[in-house]
């Protein structure tokens, strides 16, 4: 494995999302390290501070009021390095494909200061109505926040 593959450019593009998160007690197994399932919650509340603040707009009003869902439909996850409880460790997501009701998320946790990464993760979201379960375009606002953070993507 190359040392590309295994560690973060900490100086990344500022197109990815990145939130600090302190690997909890709660997190861990038995053993002492991450259960892979409490990445997909951690990463899942990625994806609300993504909308939130990254997007600047709102999480709540897009499920509850807007009534748009984000379900995940498909997940290619590498575990790469175990994460211990109390290290610090960076979370960061960034659009890799923009389609009309869906998107493609590269999403991964590495160490906050060593850059190592721990998983990764391609993440295929889409946006769907909540009260017919059904594929709905992305709506307008998200979209152009999406496009200004990677202008890229309208390519």
């Amino acid at each position: 494995m190359s040392d590309e593959a295994t560690h973060v450019d900490l100086a990344a593009a500022s197109a990815e999302f990145r939130r600090p998160r302190l690997i909890r007690f709660s997190d861990c197994d038995p053993a002492g390290i991450v259960f892979y399932p409490q990445y997909f919650v951690m990463l899942n509340g990625l994806v609300e501070d993504w909308v939130n603040e990254g997007l600047g707009l709102s999480y709540h009003g897009l499920v509850a009021q807007r009534r748009i869902g984000l379900p995940t439909v498909k997940l290619e996850v590498d575990f790469r390095a175990v994460s211990r409880m109390g290290d610090q460790v960076m979370l960061g997501l960034a659009v890799e494909r923009l389609g009309s009701r869906s998107m493609t998320l590269a999403v991964r946790c590495f160490g906050a200061e060593s850059g190592e990464v721990r998983m990764q993760m391609t993440q295929v979201i889409v946006t769907t109505s909540l009260e017919t379960h059904r594929a709905v375009a992305i709506p307008d606002d998200m979209r152009a926040a999406i496009l200004r953070d990677a202008p890229a993507l309208a390519n």
